[in-house]
């Protein structure tokens, strides 16, 4: 599994001629990046005086943050499984009508397949972003900056997840099903932006 590797070697692979690991994986190491750092400002909160009334509330959002996490870890590795079947679909054999018709039925099948992984990546995105206010509100303030990363990474990998789920969208022939997942990335999307400022400005109001 990719997401075992030390970082460099991710990094060698991501700079390669391969066609996976991509933005798709950047993407999910970008949202399980935020998770972590949620769970960092969560850690340095646990069991310090000066938070002893909000335990309860941030040893949930440390749940939540580290379930959030080890999602992202698992997308990042499923979208180079799911990219390298694309890849692997694009060479098989199309000399007939007969194989170019099966070639065509698998790829769109792959493509399809491929846009659930970075479609999962951005709610989880999402759901981290979701995860700041609260944390720059309970969190231990000498950690208040590292929610604010944690902030800018979630938004970045939702961005990134949703331009890997449009570039996939862009080759599917069902109409029905571009449509239907063209509404739900960018209901994903809708005031996310703004979120991420309200937070980094709350955040930037306690450095």
């Amino acid at each position: 599994m990719l997401i075992e590797k030390p970082v460099n070697t991710f990094l060698d692979e991501l700079a390669s001629s391969a066609p996976a690991p991509g933005g798709g994986s950047a993407a999910a190491l970008a949202g399980a990046t935020g998770a972590a750092l949620v769970s960092m400002v969560a850690n340095l909160t646990l069991g310090k005086k000066d938070y002893v009334g909000v335990q309860d509330d941030i040893q949930r959002l440390l749940k939540e943050s580290e379930a959030l996490r080890i999602k992202c870890q698992e997308l990042l590795d499923a979208d180079v499984a799911a990219y390298s079947e694309v890849a692997k679909i694009s060479k098989m054999p199309r000399d007939t009508d007969e194989q170019n018709a099966t070639r065509s039925a698998a790829m769109q099948q792959a493509l399809k397949n491929a846009t659930a992984v970075p479609m999962e990546l951005a709610q989880v995105c999402v759901d981290i972003l979701r995860l700041c206010p609260e944390a720059t509100a309970k969190g231990n303030v000498r950690a208040v900056s590292d929610v604010g990363v944690a902030a800018l990474m979630a938004e970045a990998g939702l961005r990134a997840a949703a331009l890997n789920v449009l570039i996939n969208l862009g080759s599917i022939k069902d109409e029905v099903f571009v449509g239907n997942e063209r509404l739900r990335l960018f209901a994903l999307l809708a005031g996310k932006p703004e979120l991420k400022e309200r937070i980094l400005k709350e955040v930037e109001a306690k450095l």
